[in-house]
């Protein structure tokens, strides 16, 4: 039996709903959920002694529960003879005040300001099929006449899918009427998340239109959403963000349910909010290992990123996600990274306050009532305090904070928040010395304060800078460089331009090149660096490049001024170490480029001088590879 019309136009023909109603005879059809799914909101917005007016109420349930908990002062209407008919025989002996009438809306005979409620589910959506001039004007007469019959505070509830057309034209008409407008989102119950076929990739909205008296002269209008069913509403600026705000709600609930329905849909990532400031709080990336074997535990984990620690390769690539996830050894994997500038309050809290929302990104198959596992590294939820935080001229916001590492080491970090997942610059912190360390430095330091400098002198709060430390591997890969030197003492001397390095970021996202600026490898620029080099020196470039064009234009603007090129590329990374020379006959190959970065290594780690012993520059060299 097709219950469905031809074309959409027909769910607003009289015709149409004659022959539903006779087809379907006396089962109740549920627009947009049953009073279960819905009472949530309709409690929120309706009082029990409210008299109330349901549009198009069809042969739905919804009166009849609303009746049945203590709203009895209901008039139901619908242009369907066939269906008030049914409706008056189904309840006139156990909803003796409940009335049923045969009338169209956009000509209702009601008084004005005869009701306090207008109650409508998918009536609106139901006639506002297009936006020919016709259609549009049926429902200009409708939502007039649900306006005229209702009293100032009175409103008109519409339970709908908000498309755009639809939010549109009822914010629209009832913003210029100078009313109220809230859309509260339904909230979708936990059993219909998991169920094999949800109803609706959409989610179902109410509006909220509150009738305001008419003040002359005033330009007033207040826009506000839900999100949540029992969350405060949050004021937005104008119709159009409104609109926008409704249609992020619509991209969530259809990329939930894609994700129900099939895993492998690919890199996937989002932002859960803060509900009162809209803030981001929690970042998600939803990883799927197609290869894992299902069994009843390893569909779905969560995996708490440490504070501080979304940057790291495990954490802050694809790549590294994938492997996490494969080690980890669930269907899906979804990665948290918390947010700077929020509050948490521990492993606990966060679970409590993620637990609902991640189950909307299960996959299908979960076992009913299955407690879902929260992983984390060492199970807390790291460490993050801001020491300073500023704003630059060339590269916006920053922050400066310390974060504890997997080594239980603190590491100072700068972030421009235009970037927030890159580390600019890292400083390893030392860890606390002895009470009678300190008391002794103190003395030192007492004894010697003429001779400080700004950067002998601890780092706040009490702990100091390790100068041993370098945090990227390009950064020791350019240290490592230093060994074409030939001779390496050279280095301990006063600096004669043995040697110059450029580590500097573009602040221009456009260009297919990242670092250096385009204009330090101009041919004038290199130029002057060529002029401020000895002949045995070398200039050291770290170069992140992804146009391959423009990096082989890159590369052999660097051989007319640097005939002697060598390249270090950076495993995992898009950098590029290059070491150029001056001399094409000061060429080495590998084993003596690793025999002079052993000397080189041994003329550093002099005693008294500080050396990180985790790095071996030799090592750096190994795949060293000549342009």
């Amino acid at each position: 039996m097709n219950l469905l019309p031809k074309s959409s136009r027909e769910f607003g023909s009289a015709e149409y709903w004659e022959k539903f109603f006779q087809l379907r005879g006396k089962r109740a059809f549920e627009w947009y959920g049953s009073y279960l799914e819905l009472c949530g909101v309709l409690h929120k917005y309706m009082k029990p002694r409210e008299k109330v007016l349901v549009i198009g109420c069809g042969n739905s349930e919804l009166s009849e529960q609303l009746y049945d908990v203590g709203y009895l002062d209901i008039v139901n209407i619908d242009i369907s003879e066939v269906v008030i008919k049914q409706m008056k025989e189904r309840n006139a002996s156990r909803r003796p005040q409940m009335s049923f009438l045969k009338m169209d809306m956009t000509q209702m005979e009601f008084p004005d300001a005869s009701f306090q409620v207008v109650l409508d589910k998918g009536t609106l959506d139901a006639v506002l099929t297009d936006e020919e001039e016709k259609t549009l004007h049926q429902v200009d007469r409708m939502l007039a006449e649900v306006g005229r019959v209702l009293q100032v505070g009175g409103r008109y509830l519409c339970i709908s899918l908000a498309q755009a057309h639809i939010l549109k034209k009822a914010v629209g008409h009832f913003s210029r009427e100078g009313w109220m407008v809230r859309v509260h989102q339904v909230a979708s119950s936990q059993d219909r998340v998991l169920e094999a076929e949800p109803r609706f990739s959409l989610p179902v909205f109410a509006f909220i239109m509150t009738k305001f008296r008419p003040v002359p002269g005033s330009a007033l209008q207040i826009f506000e959403l839900c999100a949540q069913e029992q969350g405060k509403p949050v004021r937005l600026e104008s119709a159009e963000r409104l609109a926008e705000a409704v249609r992020e709600r619509q991209q969530y609930a259809w990329l939930c349910s894609q994700l129900y329905r099939k895993a492998g849909l690919g890199s996937v990532s989002l932002d859960l909010c803060d509900g009162d400031t809209g803030e981001p709080r929690y970042t998600l990336h939803v990883v799927d290992s197609p290869t894992v074997k299902p069994s009843r535990d390893n569909h779905f984990a969560i995996f708490i990123i440490p504070q501080g620690r979304e940057t790291e390769w495990l954490f802050g690539m694809e790549e590294g996600r994938k492997q996490l996830a494969a080690s980890a050894g669930f269907r899906r994997l979804i990665t948290v990274a918390l947010h700077r500038g929020q509050r948490y309050e521990g492993m606990d809290s966060i679970q409590a306050e993620l637990s609902a929302r991640v189950m909307e990104l299960a996959p299908a198959g979960m076992p009913a009532q299955q407690q879902v596992p929260f992983l984390s590294v060492g199970g807390d939820i790291g460490v993050r305090t801001v020491q300073h935080q500023g704003c630059s001229p060339l590269s916006g916001s920053y922050v400066v904070e310390d974060v504890q590492g997997d080594d239980k080491h603190y590491f100072r970090r700068l972030i421009f928040l235009s970037n927030r997942n890159v580390v600019q610059s890292e400083a390893r912190l030392l860890k606390d010395v002895s009470h009678r360390a300190q008391k002794k430095r103190k003395k030192d330091r007492r004894k010697q304060r003429a001779d400080d400098t700004p950067e002998d002198l601890p780092a706040a709060p009490g702990r100091p800078v390790d100068k041993t430390y370098l945090c990227c591997e390009h950064h020791k890969a350019m240290i490592a460089g230093l060994a074409l030197l030939r001779n390496p003492e050279l280095l301990l001397a006063r600096p004669h331009y043995n040697v110059v390095m450029f580590d500097v970021d573009s602040k221009d996202p456009t260009l297919g090149m990242s670092c250096p600026p385009p204009a330090f490898v101009d041919q004038p620029f290199l130029q002057k660096v060529k002029s401020i080099l000895t002949p045995e020196g070398v200039f050291i470039l770290n170069l992140v490049c992804r146009d391959l064009g423009l990096k082989d234009s890159v590369l052999t603007g660097l051989k007319e001024v640097f005939p002697l090129l060598y390249v270090r590329r950076i495993e995992g990374e898009v950098n590029e170490i290059l070491f150029c020379q001056l001399r094409p006959e000061q060429k080495l190959a590998t084993p003596e480029v690793l025999e002079m970065a052993q000397a080189l290594e041994q003329t550093l780690r002099k005693p008294g001088r500080g050396w990180d012993d985790t790095y071996v520059l030799s090592d750096m060299l190994k795949t060293v590879k000549i342009v």
